[in-house]
């Protein structure tokens, strides 16, 4: 992590003024320093553990909310800053941080990798507590302990700290807040050394010391990637022969589930057919149907071998929809005749014309008789779809019954006669 520089609290002037010195300061107002919890705890360190001159916290706190803080930079172990006291020349204030050795480093690197979440944690602006837990419990502090802030100002007074230093101090909390890399920066690692260190111990190679050496993949930035032409797209993949088989986990099932598992089975085995038709060139994926045509759709998959007869699974179907097997069965047989336009000539009428009807009066033959849409001969019908097919029904127990695939019977009429041997 390269050093972060910050102007937030004091803008000194880019023209050049009559007398040297910061343009008019922002006060910060009373707002208290840190609103993480990160930056409250080096607030409580700076205050009650550094050893610091507790005479001159309050005088820095004053001075931090005044604006009389410019440029403030963070780098390896130490912060840097400009801050405007009573002389027209700014001073210069270095407050240093102590850094951990190798060693000690190689045992913070060893937290940070112990979870997966650490790194996205600080690459998304957060700490997570368990961090800070985990090096305390290795023996070491990620905030500063008794003595290991060492503040130093150009100023003529030697106060430890003075109150331009002790401001300073102050700030950094902001900083912190911003970005808790800021934290192990101080402590002798950037951002993309500890991100490499990382990489590094999760690919086995435990070289988490603070000389890495040798090439270290430190990543990309996210404003360098967008910024990358998009590369040409690869050939996509041919699909499957046949759907993958389905697996629901029964872990995931509780005995307050409302779904079935065996239906959900089902369900996602169905997705998964239409899914593999699509990818294989078909045009329809099923979600345009209705209910009633989605659910023929299905059922006409579940007909068994007595196509007449209501099976298990046609039985199960019409139960969780709520609907009559037998009205369920009329539906699939339909629907394997031809589609949406066979199934809407259970129920709908309309009259094609008297031309159409009398091709179907003329193929049933003498007796036939027609009504709209349906042309009737004893216990046989022909029923006109939008299609411009004529589906054959049959009549069972009173209910006329699909039986089988559409007819054109115009087509019929224009073939012509095989020639005749004889």
């Amino acid at each position: 992590m390269s050093a972060r520089r910050s102007d937030a609290w004091g803008q000194f002037p880019r023209a050049k003024p009559r007398r040297p010195g910061p343009s008019a300061p922002r006060a910060r107002g009373r707002s208290p320093f840190g609103s993480t919890w990160w930056g409250e705890a080096w607030i409580e360190a700076l205050e009650q553990r550094a050893r610091l001159d507790v005479n001159r916290l309050p005088r820095g706190r004053s001075y931090a909310r005044s604006g009389a803080v410019g440029e403030l930079t963070l780098d390896v172990g130490q912060v840097t800053a400009l801050v405007q006291g009573s002389r027209a020349k700014p001073y210069s204030v270095v407050v240093r941080v102590r850094t951990f050795n190798r060693d000690e480093w190689k045992r913070v690197m060893d937290v940070l990798s112990g979870e997966i979440g650490h790194a996205a944690a600080l690459l998304d602006g957060e700490l997570p507590v368990d961090i800070a837990q985990g090096v305390a419990s290795i023996g070491l502090d990620l905030l500063p302990g008794a003595g290991e802030i060492q503040p130093r100002c150009s100023c003529p007074d030697w106060a430890d700290p003075c109150k331009h230093a002790a401001a300073v101090c102050y700030l950094v909390a902001d900083e912190l807040d911003r970005d808790p890399f800021g934290l192990l920066l101080l402590r002798g690692r950037g951002r993309e050394e500890v991100l490499a260190a990382l990489r590094a111990h999760r690919v086995g190679t435990g070289n988490t010391g603070h000389d890495v050496t040798g090439p270290v993949d430190v990543g990309v930035r996210a404003r360098d990637a967008w910024r990358r032409a998009p590369a040409a797209l690869p050939e996509l993949p041919l699909p499957p022969e046949r759907p993958g088989r389905t697996s629901i986990p029964l872990s995931d099932a509780s005995t307050h589930d409302v779904i079935e598992i065996d239906a959900l089975r089902v369900v996602a085995s169905d997705a998964a057919a239409r899914a593999l038709e699509l990818a294989l060139g078909g045009s329809s994926s099923g979600l345009e149907l209705t209910r009633e045509e989605d659910l023929a759709r299905w059922a006409a998959g579940l007909v068994g071998p007595d196509r007449h007869r209501v099976g298990p699974e046609i039985d199960g179907l019409a139960r969780r929809a709520g609907i009559a097997p037998r009205t369920l069965l009329r539906w699939a047989l339909a629907w394997r005749a031809g589609g949406v336009a066979a199934l809407a000539t259970l129920d709908h009428q309309w009259d094609p014309g008297r031309d159409t009807t009398a091709e179907a009066v003329n193929f049933l033959g003498d007796g036939a008789v027609a009504r709209r849409s349906r042309v009737t001969r004893g216990d046989a019908q022909l029923r006109y779809a939008s299609d411009g097919c004529w589906y054959p029904y049959r009549r069972s127990g009173g209910v006329w019954e699909p039986d089988g695939p559409g007819l054109v019977l115009h087509r019929l009429a224009d073939e012509e006669p095989e020639a005749s041997d004889e």
